[in-house]
């Protein structure tokens, strides 16, 4: 009984290992994790206070919570029996697949993070990369919107810095939850995105239990009044048009929306347009047919080799930002007040009614984003040359063209951003950056465009196009 046991040193490491570990999992983490959820519902208050918005409850649920439900949901339930008798499959297997959708999509939002480290994130990249302006706002509606609405802010998608120019911009008045595709689902992005509360979107499935899952997601985020960010158009626009509006997010906020309900669903058109878009010259790739797909190793040698050319610039003294980021936001688009106009319940409607009426708002929202999308000066300046194309113009002509090009744009009710409230500086501002990325020559005071650079001029010219032409018609 008073023997001695001797055991290998690696043993009683291990022992002693494990030991701190049951140590700390019963005695110190509980005090830790305490501490932590104090300090971040003390911040959370403390947000919801100044916040226009305030961050719901569904948002601070926990995760695991929230895939729970949506694993469960009854409409969910109902597709996993019908895909495992259509396919012939176990029913456990079908609840697989969905806990894996369910994983994916259902965010880890943390309020903590997304305000004392994304925001700031956001605001330092967004104003070390652009002069970042708040053009037109309208104040008078967004202040009528009642504080209760389930708030949307549909954007016009120009380049994947939209995430963070408009977090930063609305990080005063609420958090946003953004649908994000496919594009950022690596590591560690993935990662970031989901504490902001992002949740991820394959936006080309066609897998029909994967679509209830996520429609389902959207209803529960949508019921709970959770402010969300939706670029409509799906994806970037090559050429620099608006794209017509993709329907299925829309289709699932307002297929059981209750036009009756205490919560009114509001719509916000958000425009934003930016002086240089970092991946322009790689979008309009995608209308050259002639030009074959470029690998993954090329895209990432290409934007190391562009990250590269401007820290060189900066250890030189001769880096410039890109220009002026402008966003604009719009009058907001109550969802009450428009099934009242038009005397419909999206609940009573059957797949068909609904989606032409689904169709018939997203045109309506296309057209009120594009309504808000800021002329900025490189846009400006660029059509100036498309219409002038092949000439030479002075730097007189060239003010005195886009002067009259400025008034045509007024007639339309564009929204045109003019720094220092000087139109000759706005115009010297787009010229500049112009001919700083050699896409415009200055020879002897003359201003030409280079010929095999029209379709980037076209590509920012487009950005505005909207307002100088009829509109295309939204197709789905």
């Amino acid at each position: 009984m008073t023997g001695t046991i001797t055991v290998p040193l690696w043993i009683a490491i291990l022992l002693g290992a494990l030991a701190a570990l049951a140590l700390l999992d019963r005695l110190l983490l509980p005090s830790v994790r305490w501490y932590v959820r104090r300090r971040v519902n003390r911040a959370v208050e403390e947000l919801n206070v100044r916040l226009r918005l305030k961050i719901k409850p569904f948002k601070l649920t926990k995760r695991q919570v929230l895939i729970d439900r949506l694993i469960y949901d009854p409409e969910v339930l109902e597709a996993v029996d019908v895909r495992a008798e259509e396919e012939g499959m176990p029913r456990d297997t079908v609840m697989a697949e969905v806990r894996t959708y369910a994983r994916e999509i259902v965010p880890a939002f943390n309020a903590y993070f997304y305000f004392r480290f994304g925001c700031w994130l956001s605001r330092r990249i967004a104003q070390l990369l652009y002069r970042v302006r708040l053009g037109y706002v309208d104040d008078t509606s967004l202040s009528r919107v009642p504080e209760d609405s389930c708030v949307v802010f549909v954007i016009n998608h120009r380049s994947n810095m939209d995430y963070i120019l408009v977090s930063y911009l609305a990080a005063s008045r609420t958090a946003l939850s953004y649908a994000v595709g496919e594009w950022a689902r690596i590591w560690p992005l993935q990662t970031l995105l989901k504490a902001m509360g992002a949740y991820f979107v394959r936006r080309s499935s066609r897998n029909t239990l994967y679509r209830k899952v996520l429609e389902r997601y959207v209803h529960m985020a949508t019921e709970a009044g959770v402010v969300q960010a939706v670029f409509p158009e799906g994806g970037l626009s090559h050429d620099g048009l608006l794209l017509p509006p993709r329907l299925g997010l829309l289709s699932y906020m307002l297929k059981s929306f209750d036009p009756e309900g205490t919560r009114d669903l509001v719509f916000i058109p958000v425009g934003i347009n930016y002086d240089r878009v970092i991946e322009d010259r790689s979008l309009i790739l995608g209308t050259q047919p002639e030009v074959e797909p470029k690998s993954g190793w090329f895209v990432f040698g290409t934007t190391i080799k562009f990250l590269l050319h401007n820290v060189g610039l900066m250890l030189r003294r001769r880096w410039h930002r890109l220009g002026y980021a402008i966003v604009n936001f719009g009058e907001p688009v109550s969802m009450k007040e428009h099934l009242a106009k038009r005397g419909l319940d999206f609940r009573t409607l059957d797949r068909e009614q609904l989606f032409s009426e689904v169709e018939v708002l997203g045109r309506g929202l296309m057209e009120e984003i594009g309504s808000v999308i800021p002329v900025a000066p490189v846009s400006l300046v660029a059509t100036v040359f498309l219409r002038r194309s092949g000439e030479q113009l002075s730097e007189l002509e060239l003010k005195a063209e886009a002067h009259s090009l400025v008034c045509e744009l007024e007639r339309a009710g564009a929204h045109i951003y003019i720094p220092r409230t000087s139109q000759d500086y706005a115009i010297t501002v787009g010229l500049r950056m112009l001919t700083l990325r050699h896409i415009v020559d200055e020879v002897d005071g003359l201003f030409a465009a280079r010929s095999e650079e029209i379709p980037l001029l076209k590509y920012y010219s487009n950005s505005i196009a909207h307002f100088l032409e009829t509109r295309p018609a939204a197709t789905v």
